[in-house]
Formats: structure tokens, sequence, C-alpha cells
């Protein structure tokens, strides 16, 4: 640490009138220091922002997968994705009164001692039936949505379009390395000495502890997931379900949120 010395107190007082000091400053600080405990400080205040969405989208029920043959014959894997009563604009948030501009939306219609008396009183005010999932679409523009307003998926999708799929993984539970790293095991032989173990895990005196992120055994799963980019296959309005290609997270009955896939450039602004 550098000591500042000052020769006489009419060089400090000429010093001193030369640096101003904010209320939550102090004259041991540098002024540098100063600038990164202000930034550091705005940035706690601002927090994290949410994610813009390419439009507005639903959400489903997942029943479970099949297969679907093309016109062609070609054999598509699809998951079969269902909707139960629901998707309504429960609120609409605009900059003016939120901060920022967002569609909510409820879906699966419950009970109403299923749900707490603010929930039941904020669904009540935008004239809604009582919903178990509330999620909110950040939007760059709410026009066209009101309170109480029933969303369709087949007059926002159409088949062919390309979607954002988020719902949660199925849990596994604790696993070893080899299952949740794809680890490769030791040999099985008689003289190895190492089978299914993690082995090494890092340096002995140096560092002398283990890095953050090491990849060991833990708890698997149960996590939330996007899955970017699937098409919609076939949309069957008299069974009301949604085929998508490929695999969703989780199992048969899991709450899955569909949104219009994100291209940076084309429907949502680069920075």
């Amino acid at each position: 640490m550098s000591i500042l010395s000052i020769s006489s107190p009419s060089s400090s007082s000429a010093l001193l009138s030369n640096v101003s000091f904010s209320s939550k400053s102090s004259p041991f600080i540098t002024p540098p220091l100063q600038i990164a405990v202000a930034k550091s400080h705005k940035k706690r205040q601002t927090g994290v922002t949410m994610s813009m969405e390419a439009g507005i989208g639903v959400m489903a029920t997942k029943l479970g997968m099949m297969s679907f043959f093309e016109p062609t014959g070609k054999v598509v894997p699809v998951t079969v994705v269902g909707f139960k009563e629901g998707n309504i604009v429960t609120q609409v948030k605009t900059q003016a009164t939120d901060g920022y501009d967002a569609v909510q939306i409820g879906y699966r219609r419950v009970r109403d001692r299923k749900l707490t008396k603010p929930e039941m009183g904020h669904l009540q005010k935008a004239g809604s039936i009582p919903l178990r999932h509330l999620q909110e679409f950040r939007l760059q523009d709410v026009e066209g949505f009101e309170p109480n307003q029933k969303l369709s998926f087949d007059e926002l999708f159409k088949e062919g379009d390309i979607v954002d799929v988020s719902g949660t993984t199925i849990g596994k539970g604790f696993q070893g390395g080899i299952k949740r790293h794809n680890f490769k095991r030791g040999l099985m032989t008689h003289g190895s000495k190492s089978h299914r173990a993690l082995g090494s895990i890092g340096a002995g005196t140096t560092p002398g502890r283990v890095y953050k992120g090491k990849k060991m055994p833990g708890r698997m799963g149960g996590t939330k997931t996007k899955i970017r980019k699937l098409k919609i296959v076939k949309i069957d309005k008299e069974l009301n379900v949604v085929m998508i290609k490929g695999a969703l997270p989780g199992k048969p009955g899991n709450l899955l949120r569909i949104a219009p896939a994100k291209i940076v450039g084309k429907n949502i602004p680069k920075s």
C-alpha cells in the first residue's frame, strides 16, 4: 500500500479542494475505486433483466411420444402435446406501469380452494377463472392484448413453424460420474483397481483445493431446460393436440412453455 505524504496544510487544502466526494464516498478511497464501487452498486440495483421473447406463446401439457408418418412415407418421431383449460391473459404489463412490456398468461383451471387469497384476488381483477400456472412473455409490443383474452394455439402457430419449448427435465436423483457426465469406466478385469470410481479430482499442495465446477457425482435432472428450434409437424384441432418433432423435457403430464423460436436479428433485436 502506498502512503501519501502531505508537506504543508496549504497543499493539503488545495489537494482536497480539487476532489469532490459524494455522500456515499469516502476520502480514504481513491477516485478510480469510487467509480468501480458506484458501478457495482448500480449493477446490483438494476438486477437481472428478463430475456425478450420473439412473440407470444402458450403453455401446454406433455402427453407422450409416437411415430408420425409423412405423406412420403418417412417416419418422424414426435411428441404429442395437449392443452387443458387456460392460456388466458391475466395481466398486461406496460412500460408506464411496470417498467417493461409483457403479457402474463394463466393455464390449467383448478378449484378456488387450491389458490391463496392474493392469487384469487389477482385473477378476479382480470375477470379470469382460477388458474394454477402463471407465466410472463416479455414482448416488444403488447398492443392488441387485454385481460381475460383467450389465446388459441392454432391462431398463433401453424404447421411447419419453428418453436422453442421449455420444461422441467425428469429427475434422476443422485448419480455417479459415468451416468451424469458420460465418463469412461476403468477395466473390469481382476488386476484393475479402478472400475467406476471418479479418480483424481485435482493436484495436491498447489492449488490445495478442488476447482469450482468440477464434474463430480451429484443430483441429476429435475432442472429447467429449453430445447430450441423444434418443428411443428401437425396441429389436430379435433383432438386439440399438437405434434412437435423430437423429444421434449419431462415425463407425460409435465408443464411445457411453447414460444416462437428466437432468431437474433430476425425476430428479436441484436442488443
